[in-house]
């Protein structure tokens, strides 16, 4: 495998990694305004951080199981070494 991870990544892959920054980043910017002018909108941000790294985690899930098929394709190709 020469060629880099995120070029050979399935697009579920993609779309989990930035749907999690995506709602990561929404929550520490709703979090940040929440500090500056109402305390209560920190409790509105902390769920968007956490299913931003359940999105995270689910794309380390989806990236393991497309190298562990690609390792497995490529020791049928190499035969069983």
């Amino acid at each position: 495998m020469l060629n880099d991870f995120w070029e050979t990544a399935p697009p579920a892959y993609k779309y989990a990694v930035f749907g999690g920054m995506g709602l990561t980043a929404l929550g520490i910017i709703i979090i940040i305004g929440a500090v500056t002018s109402t305390p209560h909108l920190t409790f509105v941000g902390l769920p968007f951080i956490g299913v931003g790294l359940i999105a995270h985690m689910v794309s380390l899930g989806v990236r393991s199981r497309a190298v562990r098929k690609a390792l497995k394709e490529a020791d049928k190709r190499n035969g069983g070494r």
